[in-house]
């Protein structure tokens, strides 16, 4: 077997065998075929898709390359929550210890920021002495106590997905959408989790900018975690503006404990309601998704989730007390106000803009080998819909050195969209897919 054949037969849109797959893959993971070859295949399924049977097998072959974290040690349902990736996207921080205060065990190995879209681990460790690096046995050991862990992927994970999106990452071929749903259900399927929740972003601010491309991945990702017996559930979600007012990882966290206390921006709350709900369902707590959303909602009010997500911290090194005083966590030296040039109605914010100027200031990475400055961020003064006078703040800059700032202050000022007459609300929960 020609791994230029394979390459060849992709390249003209045919469909590939399961042999040839596992043999291009195990092959490329075990190094005996350079990445040069390997871009290329990227770059032809790109262009030419997948079957949903070759995803099926690529997602397995990828699962096969690594070791499953055994948690039957565990008892109870075991439920994940993923996003695809957005800017201001701090639900995990909020929907997981909901879920977890629910009953719900809630395991959650998590990712770090890329380009202009946020990590929930790089959040996590802008608390003071916060641990991700939990061995196997932490990880399970935390569960049993405290019903939520959060930790990074280990090498044993899926190592050929490691491998393949570090090269996708850098050959253009990140949005593909069979390449996107197996690196996600592998490294997912690989964590020992019984059932999964998804939110899958579509927008100026995700990878997939269309709406028919984000039902097509959450389709196929729904339908591997069917063939491995696992209970999936995708919401398709607006991400044409930031969720929530703030970007960046200390700022972010800071939204998150206003959340957690009921204090938090509307469309950040409702929609981690509905994604703790889920979770909560699918973890088989409630026997209605409408209990489970009255379930969230209570522990809410109550203070539960607040509670929990202290308890978390506690338990993996960190400051508990940084939900209290927000002076304990990272703060920027410097602040930079952004103005409104006339008066109107604000008609749309691009989310990706304002990412990537976030990333400019140090709140994100060019590549995985940057360093992020977790005390960096935007707030957002307004939002969609909202009226404003000439002159007053639309957002705010909150940076710690001047390099690249004038830079990230004109992407800023192009992020914003004004009109005479309000914009036509939009759905942030746009469909579900199951």
């Amino acid at each position: 077997m020609r791994t230029v054949d394979i390459i060849q037969r992709k390249r003209d849109g045919e469909e590939l065998s399961s042999e040839e797959i596992q043999f291009l893959i195990n092959a490329y993971t075990q190094d005996q075929i350079p990445d040069y070859q390997m871009s290329a295949f990227l770059m032809a399924t790109y262009f030419s898709g997948m079957t949903d049977n070759e995803v099926t097998v690529l997602c397995n072959t990828m699962l096969g390359s690594g070791a499953v974290i055994d948690l039957s040690s565990v008892s109870g349902v075991k439920v994940d929550k993923h996003s695809t990736g957005g800017v201001g996207d701090k639900t995990s921080l909020i929907a997981a210890p909901l879920a977890a205060a629910a009953g719900a065990m809630v395991p959650m190995i998590s990712g770090r920021a890329l380009g202009h879209t946020g990590g929930t681990l790089d959040k996590l460790e802008s608390i003071p002495g916060f641990r991700t690096t939990l061995t196997v046995d932490e990880f399970r050991e935390q569960l049993r106590m405290y019903n939520l862990a959060f930790m990074g992927a280990t090498p044993e994970v899926a190592p050929a997905d490691a491998k393949l999106y570090a090269l996708r990452d850098a050959t253009a071929t990140v949005e593909s959408i069979p390449l996107v749903a197996s690196s996600i259900m592998s490294k997912k399927i690989a964590e020992g989790v019984d059932s999964l929740v998804l939110d899958v972003k579509v927008g100026a601010g995700a990878f997939m900018k269309r709406q028919v491309d984000a039902r097509r991945l959450a389709q196929m990702m729904v339908s591997i975690g069917r063939r491995a017996d696992k209970r999936v559930v995708a919401l398709i979600t607006d991400m044409n503006q930031p969720l929530g007012f703030a970007v960046g990882n200390a700022l972010e966290v800071m939204e998150v404990s206003q959340t957690l206390q009921n204090a938090g921006p509307t469309d950040l709350t409702r929609l981690s309601l509905e994604l703790a709900a889920r979770m909560i369902f699918l973890g088989r707590i409630t026997m209605t998704l409408d209990e489970a959303r009255e379930l969230a909602q209570k522990l809410l009010l109550d203070g539960s989730g607040y509670r929990k997500f202290k308890e978390v911290i506690k338990a993996q090194g960190g400051d508990p007390n940084v939900l209290d005083r927000f002076d304990l966590l990272p703060n920027a030296t410097g602040v930079r106000e952004i103005a409104s040039p006339r008066a109107g109605y604000i008609s749309a914010i691009d989310a990706e803009l304002i990412g990537k100027a976030a990333a400019l200031i140090g709140a994100g990475r060019d590549t995985k080998e940057d360093a992020i400055d977790p005390a960096v961020g935007v707030i957002l003064e307004v939002k969609t819909g909202m009226k404003v006078d000439a002159g007053s703040v639309l957002c705010r800059i909150y940076h710690t050195s001047e390099d690249r700032l004038e830079d990230a202050a004109e992407l800023i000022e192009d992020s914003f969209r004004l009109s005479k007459e309000p914009p036509e609300d939009r759905e942030l929960i746009l469909e579900v897919v199951s």
